[in-house]
């Protein structure tokens, strides 16, 4: 069986569609101080703010909130350390399929760096 690496891929920007109807779960499983982060990184079209739709790449990749990255996002789910990447992985394909489609060069792209080997 092949070792899947997760890792984000570039001009995708699935993760960082943040409409609440959409994220319910995302949403009930913050603090309340990051769920009024979360609420004011909502822009009115549901995109996150520091989005760059042009370039499809986060403005603040380095600085964004801890549950904009997968460890934290899996640690606020309460998912052991040795399920994290396959938690990462199956999160990062449902969004791309809800946001691009389940036939879209997103998700081409991301199951094809799932099989590139990391350095």
């Amino acid at each position: 069986m092949a070792c899947h690496s997760w890792s984000c891929v570039d001009a995708c920007g699935a993760c960082c569609r943040l409409d609440p109807d959409q994220r319910p779960e995302a949403l009930e499983v913050l603090s309340p101080e990051q769920r009024s982060i979360y609420r004011a990184m909502v822009g009115a079209d549901g995109w996150c703010i520091h989005f760059d739709t042009g370039r499809r790449r986060c403005r603040i990749y380095a600085d964004r909130p801890e549950f904009c990255r997968v460890e934290g996002l899996a640690g606020l789910f309460d998912v052991p350390e040795p399920h994290q990447e396959a938690f990462a992985i199956a999160c990062c394909r449902q969004q791309i399929r809800v946001e691009y489609g389940g036939k879209s060069s997103e998700l081409k792209r991301f199951e094809r760096a799932l099989r590139t080997p990391r350095p």
